[in-house]
């Protein structure tokens, strides 16, 4: 029991929250004083032993250079959280102010505006859309969010989100790891859906008492879940890459060429998914605040989603079983490994291991290898 109340703990689940969830989930009745029992005598303290200042500072400092510099002095908090600093939101707000304060000033200058939304409970609404700011760099996103948690389901980069083939095969990974599929899904009007409107509905099919239609469509800008977090990935980390290749592109290094988008996807893909990576994950354990709209639940994306009973209502997964997920995995293309065209990859590895260059470990890194190929591959055309 003590290693779920550590985990609990860690993930920040307050202590009415921890016992609800050790009572539901894993049959252990105990009362609030003896749950603050066992964290004392395991060091669990929310408010003693913080990280030290140099360590809070080196970490801000070291995201400040990257995508970081996009972040308000919450969701630094609760990377800092997520990669093990514990740390008080206070000293993170101080130590952007002091090392950041022209970002801070233009932060402060924007307002957010919100709009009323409703979902009965997890799994019943998802909402799929692709991000194309990338898109002229070679760099096509495709994400989905849960409607009532707003658990992002997944987030992917590749070289194309135009075929239904392949966006069918991001929602059906899902819907075979989950072993089930949602009660409704929410995309714009776009042919590359094509894919899970069909699966969605072919799974619904036996469902002959459900009134409203399994998949939905509508304007793409009207696909709010899903539009709102577009607009925070931006403003989170993807204002930086796009400042990063819009650099290249003034400056007379990409053309936006076969040739160039290649090279840009061989080394910066990998980049790109890791950081949307780490966005989801911070984003799925971040605190969401109590909104002015009394239909949203606020709380932890992860909790809301995997805990339902916390706010008073179901999972609304409908069950699939095997054979109809294998049926439409047989309908599907799935990402390749390699980040690039085929030929373009093949090349790259040639140079790379002849010049004995390393793997380019951040943006930076990967800029100067994509000007060193385009370098090396324009002289030999």
């Amino acid at each position: 029991m003590e290693q779920f109340i550590e985990f609990y703990f860690e993930l920040g689940l307050k202590y009415k929250e921890m016992r609800s969830v050790l009572s539901l989930k894993h049959d252990f009745d105990v009362s609030e004083r003896h749950l603050k029992r066992i964290l004392r005598e395991r060091g669990l303290t929310r408010r003693k032993n913080y990280t030290g200042l140099v360590d809070l500072v080196d970490f801000i400092r070291n995201q400040l250079q990257y995508s970081g510099q996009l972040h308000g002095y919450r969701w630094m908090y609760a990377k800092c959280r997520e990669n093990g600093l514990r740390v008080r939101k206070e000293d993170v707000r101080l130590v952007i102010k002091e090392l950041d304060p022209t970002g801070v000033s233009m932060r402060r200058a924007r307002r957010l505006r919100r709009r009323n939304y409703f979902a009965k409970g997890p799994n019943f609404i998802w909402h799929l859309d692709s991000y194309d700011k990338l898109k002229p760099y070679g760099f096509c996103i495709n994400g989905c969010i849960d409607g009532f948690s707003r658990k992002i389901i997944w987030l992917n980069a590749y070289t194309t989100s135009s075929d239904p083939k392949l966006i069918g095969g991001y929602y059906i990974e899902v819907v075979d790891r989950l072993t089930g599929c949602p009660r409704v899904v929410r995309g714009d009007l776009g042919t590359e859906n094509g894919h899970v409107r069909d699966f969605q509905r072919f799974f619904h099919i036996n469902h002959g008492n459900e009134t409203l239609d399994s998949y939905l469509t509508g304007a793409s800008t009207a696909n709010q879940r899903i539009e709102y977090w577009w607009g925070f990935l931006r403003k989170e980390c993807m204002a930086f890459w796009i400042s990063l290749f819009g650099d290249l592109r003034d400056n007379g290094f990409f053309d936006g060429g076969f040739l160039d988008k290649g090279l840009l996807q061989f080394c910066c893909m990998g980049l790109v998914q890791d950081e949307l990576d780490d966005t989801a994950k911070v984003w799925n354990a971040h605190n969401i605040r109590q909104s002015k709209n009394i239909s949203n639940p606020s709380g932890r994306p992860s909790v809301m989603y995997g805990l339902p009973e916390l706010y008073l209502t179901r999972n609304f997964l409908t069950s699939v079983d095997t054979e109809s997920v294998q049926s439409c995995k047989n309908e599907c293309t799935f990402r390749r490994p390699i980040p690039c065209d085929p030929d373009i990859n093949e090349l790259c590895n040639i140079i790379i291991s002849e010049s004995t260059l390393d793997p380019p470990r951040d943006p930076y890194q990967a800029v100067n290898l994509y000007m060193h190929l385009r370098d090396v591959i324009r002289a030999l055309l």
